[in-house]
């Protein structure tokens, strides 16, 4: 059997005996193991699949065992996006996967009022044949104001193998947050999170919620805030920023679960300028460890803290150094 890709190729096939009894999408998936039962259902149904020489369009047909199967392995296109010249920050790429370090300000999939200058529509005018895969290969995603490391698959075996990954948890990926208030030690959040029931952009822990578990600890401590290491091991959205304002710990600069202005008092006219700009929850996807689907080897990948958080964190700590000498 010759391998599939995302070009018009042909698959020939000789079924084994012993899939004798088996339903026709059931012994593609054993020949095409990477790929969803879906996409190889919608090959039948579309008539792509040759049984012996004959077009056979029910994913039900019963097979004998012996059989020759022919398949036409196009891949349809996956959306109607546009394809647009967005600068992008690939931090490594073969080809099975990308990997991309995500700017502030960045819209990762389109959505009402961004079907544009998304991600996506960065990726498609790169990468043309990610218009083949669903969400142009996105395997998951940063929140628009969430800075940091997310893969992107190139091929459908690629894209499958690393959404099996990800819904085994076996994806590693640590962040950097600053939290408001003073963090004892680490800890793990382990509580639901499902749709505000009021707020409906918002999302809140919910007795019936999805699982939800966030592993941190401390890396840094200021008299007002604290620097935190987070390992999430379930991926629910917002996550991080939920379960850290579920603990009346925000954020710095969420605008949606940090609504009131937490600066700290006395603050010099400097801190405060800093302060007041960080428009944004303060939150980097800093590294990011998977299996190679081509190779199934670990590899593991991190990024720089971005420099506005980084200004941040500079003027936070001048304000308590400088908070220091006036008390001696």
């Amino acid at each position: 059997m010759t391998k599939s890709s995302n070009d018009l190729s042909l698959e020939s096939i000789e079924v084994d005996i012993q899939h004798a009894g088996e339903r026709l999408d059931k012994v593609l998936s054993a020949y095409f193991p990477d790929l969803s039962r879906s996409r190889l259902q919608a090959w039948i149904k579309n008539g792509q699949v040759q049984v012996d020489e004959d077009v056979i369009i029910k994913p039900k047909h019963k097979m004998l065992g012996g059989e020759s199967l022919l398949i036409e392995t196009t891949l349809e296109d996956q959306g109607e996006w546009e394809a647009n010249d967005i600068a992008l920050n690939v931090h490594y790429e073969d080809e099975s996967l990308i990997i991309i370090n995500k700017p502030a300000g960045l819209v990762v999939h389109p959505a009402p009022g961004h079907y544009t200058d998304t991600l996506v529509n960065g990726l498609l005018f790169r990468y043309p044949e990610l218009r083949k895969l669903p969400r142009a290969g996105i395997v998951h995603r940063l929140d628009r104001d969430t800075t940091g490391l997310l893969v992107v698959a190139r091929t459908a075996e690629a894209h499958n193998h690393l959404v099996d990954q990800l819904q085994r948890r076996s994806f590693n990926r640590e962040y950097l947050a600053l939290a408001h208030g003073v963090l004892v030690s680490g800890d793990t959040i382990n509580l639901p999170i499902g749709r505000h029931s009021i707020h409906r952009k918002k999302m809140a822990v919910v007795e019936a919620g999805k699982e939800a578990i966030t592993h941190y600890r401390v890396v840094e401590k200021f008299a007002d805030f604290t620097l935190v290491r987070v390992k999430l091991e379930t991926g629910r959205t917002h996550q991080i920023r939920v379960h850290f304002s579920h603990l009346k710990h925000p954020l710095v600069g969420d605008p949606l679960y940090c609504i009131r202005n937490l600066r700290p008092k006395g603050a010099s006219e400097s801190f405060t300028q800093t302060y007041d700009s960080f428009r944004r929850q303060a939150l980097h996807a800093r590294l990011l460890g998977l299996l190679h689907p081509e190779t199934g080897e670990y590899i593991e990948w991190s990024c720089d803290i971005p420099e506005d958080f980084l200004q941040l964190l500079g003027a936070i700590r001048e304000h308590d150094n400088s908070n220091k000498s006036s008390q001696v």
